[in-house]
């Protein structure tokens, strides 16, 4: 995928951004599921570069989610079936920002929005591997339930959504 397609960029890709002071860096936390299930680590943050804001967590998950739903399939609700496999060496998810809260305390990651077997049975990604708009929407659909979200639509419009919403990670500044 060229550069000039691309839509989401690593943190550590860009040298020129980094966490702002006002909010938490999530990374190295652990992410807990609505069952209070811990899904995986924290590893990364996912940046729109037009929006110049976090959207997503990249997420390492745990063996033992690979283990409960290792070659389950999630199919997309577009155009006929393309059913896609999780296979070994996938052990990286993205989750929308927003539906996540923090834990500050015990410095965690709450999903309370989506559980265990959801999880298990999102599609997994290679840590580094470039992922495609495709890949974003079917998940975040996975995530939401929602099959009506009009998936040939791709702009900052879609960042709007309560889902991509960070506000929730600043710190408290009182």
């Amino acid at each position: 995928m060229s550069d000039n397609k691309k839509n989401l960029y690593y943190l550590e890709e860009l040298p020129d951004y980094k966490v702002a002071s006002d909010y938490h860096d999530v990374r190295g936390w652990d992410v807990i599921d609505a069952e209070n299930r811990t899904v995986g680590k924290v590893t990364n943050l996912l940046v729109n570069k037009e929006l110049e804001r976090v959207v997503y967590l990249d997420v390492e998950v745990n063996k033992s989610l690979i283990e409960f739903g290792y070659k389950t399939y999630q199919v997309p609700a577009s155009e006929g079936v393309h059913g896609f496999i999780n296979k070994d060496g996938e052990d990286h998810l993205i989750i929308p920002i927003g539906m996540a809260s923090l834990d500050i305390e015990q410095k965690r990651v709450l999903t309370n929005q989506i559980n265990y077997n959801s999880f298990a049975k999102a599609k997994r990604f290679n840590i580094g591997t470039a992922f495609d708009r495709d890949y974003e929407f079917n998940l975040f659909r996975h995530y939401t339930s929602n099959d009506a979200i009009d998936l040939a639509i791709i702009d900052e419009e879609f960042y709007n959504r309560k889902e991509f919403d960070n506000t929730s990670h600043r710190r408290d500044t009182k």
